[in-house]
């Protein structure tokens, strides 16, 4: 879309103050809603002061075509619209031009010289009004402008307040620029974005499920194993009672045994008997020992069961969170699609 003037004529005192690159785009006059690209790449855009007029022209031009011709007015706002974008209306050529930037400190620079020279314009208007009742052309279409501004801004903002507020010769401020919900990108390259995040949240939602069935598998797989071992951690303890009661038992045996022998060897008894009571004896103790050491191998084994299974309880309890935390992340964005 091209400006008014097809060439831009430059007289030899206007001088340029400030130049910086950026993407240039205008707004779709049929909608006034969309932005439509003037240039396929970043372009040049500079100010440029008129010294004999003392005002201030924004100048960009693509190979031979001229895309911005924009003077600044006093009742013009330069207005952000996000970290690398920013907009202005120009009721001389009635529609809004838009700039995107490469970085926040480039948007940061043209508004603040946009500022200033808005600035310089505003003060050269004051100083060069007259005391009478008439006014220059220019301060004439200056204030009407102004009154104009508060014309809109006194009633209601509907959609599509850019197309009778130009129409008027006026620009709306920046509050006025956002009620309309002016897009700042390109209808293409938001309609790509929105696809790029929409594919990219389906693929995190798939792949969240898929770790829920997973982690769902893994947690009935722990609960298992939890089971299995403090079945075995039971049972475990069971025989090792059972075997406290056996050695209890023969150790009874034994002293029994003991004391038989002590009674035998102060009496005359017949050696055969003696000699079968001690064996006796000894296989007694030997079983003792053996059911000793039995004894202390099950209780080491009760002790790493016991072990095994805290880790394990504790291994459930994580992995239960985390399911949670993760089910719970489906089902906040399963409600927001």
């Amino acid at each position: 879309m091209e400006t008014e003037d097809s060439v831009i004529q430059l007289a030899s005192w206007e001088l340029p103050v400030f130049s910086s690159k950026a993407h240039v785009f205008q707004i779709d006059p049929a909608t006034k809603k969309s932005w439509i690209p003037c240039s396929k790449q970043a372009v040049t855009v500079s100010f440029y002061y008129d010294k004999t007029k003392e005002t201030h022209r924004i100048i960009s031009v693509d190979g031979t075509k001229a895309i911005i011709n924009s003077t600044i007015f006093p009742n013009m706002n330069f207005t952000k619209t996000s970290q690398k974008f920013g907009q202005w209306s120009d009721p001389k050529v009635n529609s809004v031009y838009g700039l995107g930037f490469p970085s926040e400190a480039e948007l940061n620079k043209f508004a603040e010289m946009f500022k200033e020279a808005r600035g310089s314009t505003s003060s050269l208007a004051n100083t060069s009004r007259p005391s009478s009742g008439t006014s220059s052309p220019q301060t004439t279409g200056i204030s009407t402008n102004t009154s104009q501004i508060n014309g809109v801004r006194d009633s209601p903002t509907p959609q599509g307040t850019h197309t009778s507020s130009m129409k008027s010769g006026s620009s709306t401020s920046s509050n006025e620029e956002e009620r309309e919900g002016i897009s700042h990108k390109p209808v293409g390259n938001t309609e790509a974005q929105l696809k790029y995040e929409n594919d990219r949240l389906k693929m995190a939602l798939a792949q969240s499920s898929t770790n829920a069935k997973k982690w769902e598998t893994e947690l009935q797989t722990l609960k298992n194993n939890n089971a299995r071992l403090t079945a075995a951690l039971q049972e475990s303890t069971a025989n090792v009672e059972e075997w406290k009661k056996q050695l209890n038992a023969y150790k009874e045996e034994s002293l029994r045994l003991r004391k038989k022998v002590q009674e035998m060897e102060s009496s005359d008894v017949n050696t055969d008997m003696f000699n079968s009571l001690t064996q006796d004896k000894m296989a007694l103790e030997g079983r003792i020992i053996h059911l000793e050491s039995v004894t202390r191998e099950r209780e080491e084994e009760v002790a790493l069961l016991r072990h095994t299974n805290t880790e394990l309880t504790s291994q459930v309890k994580v992995s239960i969170i985390i399911f949670f935390k993760k089910s719970s992340f489906i089902l906040t964005y399963k409600r927001q699609f």
